[in-house]
Order: structure tokens, then sequence, then C-alpha cells
């Protein structure tokens, strides 16, 4: 299952466990922020820890936007990458009510999480539903369970391939194009992560 993946270095990231996911399935890794190695690469993955205002001011000053609204191939954001795939964030600096301007490959807005008396962090395993066959979940039981670390999310809409509940319903991953994201990590998501991530190397 040899396949050119890159991993974009947004400098915003813990990038070695979701490399090493990979690897471990086959795949020939680079990390890069060269706008090059990601516009020849067979498949992209946009990774993300932290805050979307830091994402994109890091995205910006690498110069990587262009880039990645450009790319035709398969694209995978994961967990804040999946969310910097959005139209914008209402995460913004701290102390700002002003929202994030994202990457908009996909239509929609991230929002903070109301969940009531539940805690935020959203965090641990939880159930994914898928809504419709896909290939990105092929083979993958409807109401498989993975791993889940996020206080803001994208709501249950159109572009919504899998949803998870937790205070509410929420988009557990979206798709648009050649553009795919989930929320939670498959990196962490045991057997079930490394097939979805399998699943995307065949694309």
């Amino acid at each position: 299952m040899a396949s050119n993946l890159v991993i974009v270095n947004t400098g915003c990231a813990n990038i070695s466990s979701v490399k090493f996911a990979f690897e471990r399935i086959g795949a020939q890794v680079t990390v890069s922020d060269d706008t090059a190695v990601i516009s020849a690469a067979d498949k992209v993955l946009l990774p993300g820890v932290g805050s979307a205002p830091a994402a994109m001011k890091s995205i910006k000053a690498k110069q990587l936007e262009a880039c990645l609204q450009g790319l035709t191939q398969p694209v995978l954001g994961v967990c804040l990458g999946m969310q910097l795939m959005v139209s914008d964030s209402q995460e913004g600096e701290f102390g700002s009510t002003k929202t994030t301007d994202c990457l908009n490959l996909i239509p929609g807005q991230v929002k903070r999480m109301q969940v009531g008396e539940l805690r935020l962090p959203h965090m641990g395993w939880n159930k994914v539903v898928n809504k419709y066959n896909n290939d990105l979940f092929k083979g993958i039981g409807d109401g498989e369970f993975f791993y889940f670390v996020h206080s803001f999310a994208i709501e249950d809409y159109q572009h919504t391939l899998a949803s998870c509940e937790y205070g509410g319903v929420f988009s557990a991953a979206i798709h648009k194009d050649n553009f795919y994201g989930v929320q939670f990590h498959p990196e962490r998501s045991s057997d079930a992560g490394a097939h979805l991530l399998e699943n995307f190397l065949k694309m």
C-alpha cells in the first residue's frame, strides 16, 4: 500500500504519533512545509493541535494558504486540522470575541460546544455514526468508537460524513470534493483508526 503521503508541517501540531501510525500501515511519509513538496504528494494530511488562531497565523506565515486551497489530491484534516478546513471558527485570540477565518475548503463554522452539565473538553472514546456509505469509513462498523479531545465542533450539517453525540450532535467527519476531515484522532483510535487511515491511503 505504498503511498506518498505528506503531513503538512503547520508548526502547531505534534506530528510524531500520526506519522508513526501511517508508517505502520505502509505509507511513505514526508513532513514538510514546502509548497512544491505538498502539491506533488499523492495524499496530504493536515494535522492540528492547539488553537485555530495560532494555527492559521502559522499557515499564513509559512505562505501555505493558497497551496492548501489549490490541492486536488485527497486531503485529510485531523482534529484541529478538520476545523481549519471550514470557513471560520468562533475560537478567537485569547480574550477576543472575533472569529478566525479558516481555509474555506468546505463550507461551515466551528463553534464552542454547548454540553450542559458535561465537562469540556470532550475527551475520551465515543461512538461515531456513519450518515451514509462512504470510502473513508468503508469496512468500519456503524457505531464504532473513536478517541476525541476537543472543546469546539462543527454542527451536523450537509457536509457531515459521520456524527457523534456529546451534549448534542456534532460532525465527527466531514467531506466535500477531495477534502475530508475527522474530529477524532484516528492515530489514537486503535484498529478502527488504523482502518480509516488505510481507507484514506487507498483513495
